[in-house]
């Protein structure tokens, strides 16, 4: 049986996680930046580099785990005589039946690299073929909540469900890359400008050691040569330098955010 998170304990047995710490510290850093004029996206990128090191610090990947796993902290720690239930669900996908296949809300973890690759942002594909992603639909999810709600009703005691697909329905890896090139293919993605988007096939990349080398062959190595000429032309190619600097680091920052499950072989 899952055993909760209690207050202050860390995954790496870090010591010294306290959340109203943590609270102060972000607070602290944000009026730091705001008092020093910096622009609002340089702002949000350095809070978000800072909430990375954060939960990098107590042995979680990211932010998103970090709070979720501080909120349980919270939960366990105030419940008194309550009983409560802890959905833990794995990577959370588009809808599969209500209110309609594949409604969505927002942008996040495994949403991301598909609209990378839909808007022709993303041309690789990272990780070993062999592996599973678990993934679950986000109408599954909310009638697990549902169901365990009414199951666990009436009982004094803390509950944790783990919601996946691997064990019944798993997922190999090895389908994504042509699963996603089938789709935008056939439903390809305009742009603000009405241009249609096509994509090509990924290049699949089976270690970091390769992934590195793909994008220094491919596009750092490039953007370098791009920059001079940008520079010795007198900055007149400085928007194409800007706009590919930022499809280079938005993928770049992908791979830095979902580097712990693209090699995972757990649930």
């Amino acid at each position: 049986m899952e055993t909760p998170y209690r207050m202050g304990e860390t995954l790496n047995g870090a010591i010294g996680l306290d959340i109203n710490q943590e609270q102060k510290l972000v607070n602290e850093k944000l009026s730091n930046l705001q008092a020093t004029g910096a622009l609002p996206e340089t702002i949000t990128q350095a809070m978000k580099d800072y909430g990375l090191r954060r939960a990098k610090m107590y042995g979680w990947p990211n932010t998103y785990v970090f709070t979720k796993a501080m909120g349980e902290m919270i939960v366990g720690a105030n419940r008194e005589n309550m009983s409560v239930v802890i959905i833990r669900p794995s990577i959370i996908t588009s809808t599969f039946k209500e209110p309609f296949p594949g409604w969505t809300e927002g942008i996040r973890t495994i949403d991301s690299l598909a609209v990378g690759y839909g808007t022709g942002k993303l041309t690789c594909f990272l990780g070993d073929l062999n592996a599973t992603s678990d993934v679950i639909p986000a109408d599954m999810v909310v009638n697990t909540m549902l169901v365990s709600m009414a199951a666990q009703a009436g009982r004094q005691k803390e509950m944790i469900y783990h919601v996946g697909s691997s064990m019944k329905n798993p997922f190999k890896n090895e389908k994504m890359p042509e699963i996603a090139y089938r789709y935008f293919t056939t439903k390809p993605w305009t742009n603000k400008e009405g241009k249609v988007v096509r994509v090509g096939k990924l290049d699949v990349l089976n270690s970091m050691p390769s992934f590195h080398r793909y994008m220094t062959i491919h596009y750092l190595l490039p953007l370098k040569g791009l920059e001079l000429l940008n520079m010795v032309f007198c900055k007149s190619l400085e928007k194409k330098f800007r706009d590919l600097s930022k499809k280079i680091n938005f993928v770049l920052r992908l791979v830095d955010l979902y580097q712990p499950y693209l090699f995972f072989y757990g649930m």
